[in-house]
């Protein structure tokens, strides 16, 4: 077996891992989170149909105006309360978390924990 070379393999690997074993349907999408340096996204997946219902980052220009900085918890929170308040205006309350093989710490543990605050069931 040959040893990671670096951060970004070893999360593209846990995240094939995570998504062997989990998937959205109809009634429970996958809500994927994706962090870079600099920014925060997430979306609401259909994986069955291969569509995405609803999608919020901290670089739409609601939240561009909003946050000073994309790449922080709070803005994290931000955007994980801006997905939820999409997601219930689109009749969705139960996701499947999916963390796109980042640790559930820091940034992906607020987006998190804000969508549940804000309504959403997982």
């Amino acid at each position: 077996m040959i040893k990671q070379t670096n951060k970004k393999q070893a999360t593209q690997k846990r995240h094939q891992r995570l998504r062997a074993k989990l998937s959205g349907t109809s009634e429970a999408p996958r809500l994927a989170v994706y962090r870079s340096t600099k920014h925060i996204y997430a979306q609401i997946i259909d994986d069955v149909k291969g569509v995405t219902l609803v999608s919020s980052s901290s670089i739409d220009k609601d939240m561009r105006e909003k946050l000073a900085h994309g790449g922080n918890v709070e803005s994290a929170k931000a955007v994980g309360e801006a997905i939820a308040k999409k997601a219930l205006a689109a009749g969705i309350k139960d996701v499947v978390f999916d963390r796109g093989g980042f640790l559930y710490h820091g940034r992906v543990a607020a987006l998190a924990e804000a969508a549940r605050e804000a309504g959403l069931n997982f």
